[in-house]
């Protein structure tokens, strides 16, 4: 009964990792350079004062038609070095403006409410976000933008993390394995995640739905500003997986770090469709019965288990070279562990509670 059940969970697994792929292999055309519209990029930032400069150096080195382009700092009310260091890196930069938080919009908390205040004072058609610990590529904004089609509201853009090791190197594969799902389905019209450290948006589309301030508070606030923007009906939402619209994060520096951040995710992405519970339950499933294993030991499990690997192997091959970063795959098999235990982890630590802390703050 065990290897029955492990081989339907294990097909189930495959067929997902092949749609994942079917789908991050969509592509889209592009408008010319002459027609790029305005844009403001935002990044809201909390106590970021070990990241921010160099945040602020990518960003003054975008590559944008002069006079289109504007970078929205926000501080949301740091308590280190952080609002001094944005104060003294843009003093000479006219593309720069800082303001900080001192108006809560609606209900919103936290880095919600900062981006908010943001938006509302933003000048440009499109609004692209990144986070305080991330560096663009110089094609960023440029690159996103271009996917804006007359009838595109949504572009996101695929992130990895910097590595130097086995705990950076995992956490580089498990950026891209999830991301790889979030563009495989967004791209197949099934959105059911996305990282507002690399997205963007019409504003107008924004203005739309309301803003931030008529959307559910949730503890992942571009997720659900995407579910918002894809009920409209209206509109196309796009994950390219581009190159030149990557986005370089700095990983966790703690497996207590790490933690939080994806249990933030996870108590966010409890708003997800049906299909998106279904994704997770796979996963949650093949990984479980791969842990049971032991207890159930036959050669039959043991090949399941190596068709596993392989599965994971040749979709991050696939997503790593595309996006020239195939030095990553020497940590595949760390990456592995650390996924097994953490799908299984995961979803019983989020029943148990839904308490998130983030940035300092309780939600």
């Amino acid at each position: 009964m065990f290897e029955l059940i492990f081989i339907i969970v294990i097909g189930l697994y495959f067929i997902q990792s092949l749609i994942f792929v079917i789908g991050t292999q969509k592509t889209f055309p592009k408008i010319n350079a002459n027609e790029l519209p305005t844009a403001s990029v935002i990044v809201a930032c909390r106590n970021e004062e070990h990241n921010i400069l160099r945040c602020l150096s990518a960003l003054n080195e975008l590559d944008y038609p002069e006079g289109k382009l504007e970078i929205i700092i926000v501080d949301d009310n740091s308590t280190d070095r952080t609002g001094n260091l944005i104060d003294d890196y843009i003093k000479d930069k006219t593309r720069f403006k800082k303001i900080i938080t001192k108006k809560e919009i609606g209900k919103l908390k936290g880095k919600t409410n900062a981006l908010a205040n943001a938006i509302e004072i933003a000048k440009g058609e499109i609004i692209l976000t990144t986070d305080a610990d991330c560096a663009v590529d110089k094609n960023w904004a440029k690159t996103l933008v271009s996917y804006y089609q007359p009838d595109v509201a949504v572009v996101n853009g695929f992130t990895s993390q910097k590595f130097d090791g086995h705990f950076t190197g995992m956490q580089n594969l498990d950026f891209l394995y999830l991301l790889t799902v979030s563009s495989g389905t967004i791209n197949l019209k099934k959105p059911l995640s996305s990282m507002g450290n690399n997205m963007s948006y019409r504003k107008s589309v924004y203005d739309e739905v309301g803003g931030y301030e008529n959307i559910p508070f949730s503890v992942t606030e571009d997720f659900n500003l995407l579910i918002a923007i894809n009920e409209l009906k209206k509109y196309k939402i796009i994950y390219p997986m581009d190159s030149e619209g990557m986005v370089v994060s700095n990983p966790g520096k703690s497996i207590a770090e790490l933690y939080h951040q994806k249990k933030r995710w996870a108590v966010g992405g409890l708003k997800a469709p049906l299909v998106g519970f279904f994704v997770v339950g796979t996963g949650f499933l093949t990984h479980l019965m791969i842990l049971l294993t032991p207890f159930f030991f036959s050669s039959s499990a043991i090949i399941l288990i190596l068709f596993k690997l392989l599965i994971d192997f040749q979709l991050l091959y696939f997503v790593t070279k595309k996006l020239n970063n195939e030095k990553a795959m020497k940590y595949f098999f760390t990456f592995q562990l650390y996924y097994i235990l953490y799908v299984v982890v995961l979803p019983i630590a989020v029943l148990l509670s839904k308490k998130v802390i983030w940035k300092g703050r309780e939600y």
